[in-house]
């Protein structure tokens, strides 16, 4: 699945409007499938979604929690397999055992065999698994956007669906009181962690020399912001839809430009892991940690409801 967030998503403009009777037809999907029948597991679950459409952090809260609870529980991922991305499921297999299915139900019933947690990396609108907990990833500096669902907005559900969900993580570095104060308005029993995306191989980087970066994600504004947190010196930069698959051509420009201007190219560690060997060649990447605020309250929460 390809996929680049139009900037129409963050406001109510002509085109959202235009596109807003579309929307009914995702609100009818989300209806009926409150109507699919539970499937329950032994294993116990932990899904990790969001309401929006790419971009929010799921892949490295996924990461963060199994470092948690990896030394109570044996935990796999699980990852929904598409025939054409593999970046995720290649960054989640170098941090823990995985099980990558086109369908959710029978990776569960194959992971309760020999594991007693799943963390699911996306899954939210499946109705028809009961999850043991239930996490929202939301970006801070998006937040819903429009408020509309796809495709006049971001939406993938109503963002009153906040009221069946247990836990809301913010992440990016913007400190977004306004969204609280919604969700809180939504459901004042949820409980809410911010989080900031942190580098952990920052030292491997000359940061008095300038940079090229691209990047393939669902929010590369979150990508140039850490980077330029972080000091470095950002001279050209290239964006490509999610999961998108850089041709040796395009590589080879990237190559041109920063060899001629003296630049050194850099790219998120999820887009590294979609480039071949030939690729790599000369390019590094940030390799970044969700930091979660108030980690022990979170600890806490876990340990209490898994």
């Amino acid at each position: 699945m390809i996929f680049m967030k139009p900037n129409f998503w963050q406001t109510k403009n002509f085109i959202s409007l235009l596109l807003f009777p579309l929307s009914l037809i995702t609100l009818s999907i989300n209806f009926l499938k409150k109507f699919n029948i539970k499937n329950h597991f032994k294993i116990k679950t932990i899904c990790i979604g969001n309401l929006s459409a790419g971009g929010t952090g799921k892949t490295s809260l996924a990461v963060e929690l199994n470092e948690l609870l990896s030394t109570k529980f044996k935990t796999v991922f699980i990852k929904k397999k598409y025939s054409n991305q593999n970046d995720e499921y290649n960054l989640l297999k170098k941090r823990g055992k995985i099980i990558s299915s086109i369908n959710r139900t029978n990776a569960l019933k194959i992971a309760e065999k020999n594991f007693d947690l799943a963390i699911l990396d996306d899954g939210l609108q499946q109705k028809n698994i009961e999850y043991d907990l239930k996490i929202v990833c939301i970006n801070s500096y998006e937040g819903f956007g429009n408020n509309f669902l796809l495709p006049a907005g971001p939406l993938r559900e109503n963002s009153n669906e906040l009221k069946n969900y247990d836990i809301v993580f913010l992440n990016g570095f913007k400190k977004n009181q306004k969204i609280k104060n919604k969700i809180k308005k939504i459901n004042n029993s949820l409980k809410i962690f911010d989080a900031i995306y942190e580098p952990t191989n920052l030292k491997k980087y000359n940061l008095k020399n300038k940079f090229l970066f691209f990047c393939g994600i669902g929010n590369p504004h979150e990508f140039e912001n850490t980077l330029k947190k972080f000091k470095f010196k950002i001279k050209e930069k290239l964006i490509f839809p999610d999961h998108y698959n850089i041709s040796d051509k395009i590589i080879d420009n990237m190559k041109d430009i920063a060899n001629k201007n003296n630049l050194k190219i850099i790219t998120t560690e999820k887009d590294f892991l979609r480039l071949t060997k030939k690729q790599q060649k000369g390019i590094n990447f940030l390799k970044v940690k969700l930091k979660i605020q108030n980690i022990s309250k979170l600890k806490k929460f876990l340990k209490s409801n898994i």
